[in-house]
């Protein structure tokens, strides 16, 4: 089926309202139920009907209440008993009222059809229940915010442990290595002064020998 498009142009829409078929006419028509008849018949508007006891609800003619003597799908507009108006000649004429404008106070049921459909609307729409396994899956793969408590496992616990006596030994073997090695900074100049102080000697003693040569 064809489906109908929203038409912006207010030209279009006129000529759209006006050379629409008998079908769609006849749904235009439509006007509000009572609160009475929403909460007795399940159905919120439908097509105002001849017959039918209207309340209007704005206009110049607010608050009048009687039946609907006619209804013109042509020009959109229903005729209601007692409303009417004098012309000059005397004659009296009934005042064209939109649909749109009045609340349906009371139904005329002598169609059948009118009857089905408002059964129709009555009926209650059947809910389709999904199975109860597959709302349990989708139940159990839901994240929980909860914090889960925190089990640890005795190898956890000795290999925790065995780390820390780790990280204390290398704390300790630290500053043992920097004493070590002031220490023989220091010990490094004691050797430089005595060799300074053997070389000279060691230079003394061949004049001697030499000396004591020629003087022997």
């Amino acid at each position: 089926m064809q489906g109908t498009k929203r038409v912006k142009n207010p030209g279009k829409q006129r000529k759209k309202l006006f050379n629409a078929p008998a079908h769609i006419r006849h749904k235009l028509m439509s006007a509000p139920l009572s609160r009475g008849l929403t909460a007795s018949r399940g159905a919120k508007t439908l097509p105002v009907r001849k017959g039918d006891t209207i309340l209007i609800k704005r206009g110049d003619n607010k608050g009048f209440e009687g039946k609907v003597s006619r209804v013109d799908l042509k020009a959109f507009h229903i005729y209601v008993e007692g409303l009417t108006r004098e012309k000059v000649d005397g004659t009296n004429i009934f005042l064209p009222i939109h649909p749109s404008k009045v609340e349906i106070r009371n139904l005329n049921l002598d169609d059948k059809w009118r009857k089905k459909i408002l059964e129709r609307k009555q009926a209650p729409t059947k809910k389709v229940e999904k199975p109860i396994a597959k709302s349990a899956k989708k139940a159990k793969k839901a994240p929980t915010n909860e914090e889960k408590p925190v089990t640890v496992t005795p190898v956890e616990e000795a290999a925790s442990i065995v780390a820390e006596e780790q990280a204390q030994k290398m704390i300790t073997v630290e500053p043992s290595k920097k004493t070590t090695a002031k220490k023989t900074t220091k010990k490094a100049p004691t050797t430089k002064k005595t060799e300074k102080e053997e070389g000279p000697k060691s230079r003394a003693n061949p004049k001697a020998s030499e000396k004591t040569d020629g003087g022997q």
